[in-house]
């Protein structure tokens, strides 16, 4: 009976009343935002092949407000070399750049220009993060002195302006938040036993690794570079880790690596220094979940991999349990068996791991011996 009737609702489709309703109550709300939409801007943006319908239905507000300068933030890029489709794109994927005033525009032409003199390297920057470039003029005292900040700590101009867009927060707060954590870093770099002529070049690269650091709380890492020392840490270990993590020991908590480690350590059976040493083989195992975990540690042990090869190779468990078991079918095709052959063929990145299937599966399909080959007779 059930399917007589799907049938016959599929013969004679009717849209529900209240689909009507809802629909024609869209086309209305639709033609009224068409009405209060700012028509100079609309046109403006239509010019330069922007895609205004996206505009429409991620940040159609825009649309609304005045005055909004198109021509002026297309021109500023222009200016810098930036070609109609990049001005296009940029304004397609952050039309609120249009809302900027002309003053505030050529402030942070300025401002960048003085961490990325090249126009061709600026425009490159803009296109991939507009939102660090056009930003709010009450922000851009804060921009001043932070980017001071960090030219007075010799850090590299690219540095600087890999930090303004990748965490553009952290340079729209006052510059001494910023300095809390730098201060806090350097510290923690020369306790454990950094050395002070290579600090800044630590702390360099660890920022260009990863800028959202600074927006950490000083006290967070403070607490779990601690925690980790009384887990049985060495100083050099954990400055191994600090850097290893680029500085994601400042957003874990104790709690949360306590029971990670715990996890591990029930699911491997093994000491506590042992488990030292599979933390600084494999520091990402800090930040997984109890969840994350058992599912890794569960995938691997239903392929077959024992608890002492994960010893050896603990780099497996930064392996989602869907990319250990499509390289075990690889390598399993190609011959291959990870219980006895090791876990070093199952890990490295997607080219890596490419190639080592490429070679296996060459040596598998190469003759023993050649048929063709002349054999070798003493004269």
């Amino acid at each position: 009976m059930w399917r007589l009737v799907a049938t016959a609702a599929a013969r004679c489709p009717q849209r529900p009343r209240g689909a009507a309703v809802v629909q024609t109550h869209r086309r209305s709300r639709a033609t009224v935002t068409r009405a209060e939409e700012n028509r100079h801007t609309v046109d403006a943006l239509h010019r330069l092949s922007v895609d205004v319908q996206k505009i429409r239905e991620l940040k159609g507000w825009v649309l609304l407000r005045t005055p909004a300068y198109v021509d002026e933030a297309a021109g500023l890029l222009k200016v810098l070399g930036a070609s109609g489709p990049v001005v296009a794109r940029v304004l397609t994927l952050h039309p609120e750049a249009v809302l900027c005033h002309p003053e505030q525009m050529q402030a942070q032409r300025h401002l960048w220009a003085s961490v990325c003199p090249d126009p061709r390297e600026l425009v490159g920057v803009i296109e991939k993060f507009p939102a660090s470039f056009f930003t709010c003029a009450s922000h851009h005292a804060h921009q001043l002195d932070n980017v001071a900040y960090f030219r007075r700590l010799n850090l590299n101009k690219r540095i600087v302006a890999k930090l303004m867009a990748g965490a553009p927060q952290s340079f729209s707060r006052p510059v001494e938040d910023n300095e809390k954590m730098v201060v806090a870093l350097r510290a923690a770099y020369l306790e454990l036993g950094g050395k002070d002529a290579n600090v800044n070049v630590w702390l360099q690269k660890l920022l260009s690794q990863n800028p959202f650091v600074l927006l950490k709380d000083p006290e967070r890492l403070g607490r779990n570079v601690r925690f980790l020392a009384e887990k049985g840490f060495t100083s050099a270990q954990l400055l191994g880790l600090l850097s290893k993590l680029r500085g994601l020991v400042a957003e874990l908590s104790p709690d949360a690596m306590r029971r990670a480690l715990a996890f591990s350590q029930s699911a491997l059976g093994c000491s506590d220094d042992r488990l030292c040493r599979v933390v600084l083989d494999c520091p990402a195992l800090l930040c997984h979940s109890e969840a994350v975990l058992a599912q890794r540690f569960q995938g691997l042990f239903g392929a077959g991999v024992g608890a002492s090869q994960i010893l050896e190779t603990p780099t497996v468990l930064e392996l989602t349990t869907e990319i250990v078991n499509h390289r075990v079918q690889r390598l399993k095709a190609c011959g291959y068996d990870i219980r006895t052959g090791g876990l070093e063929a199952l890990g490295g990145t997607k080219k890596d791991f490419e190639a080592s299937c490429g070679k296996l599966q060459q040596r598998r399909e190469r003759p023993m011996f050649n048929p063709v080959a002349p054999l070798r007779t003493d004269d």
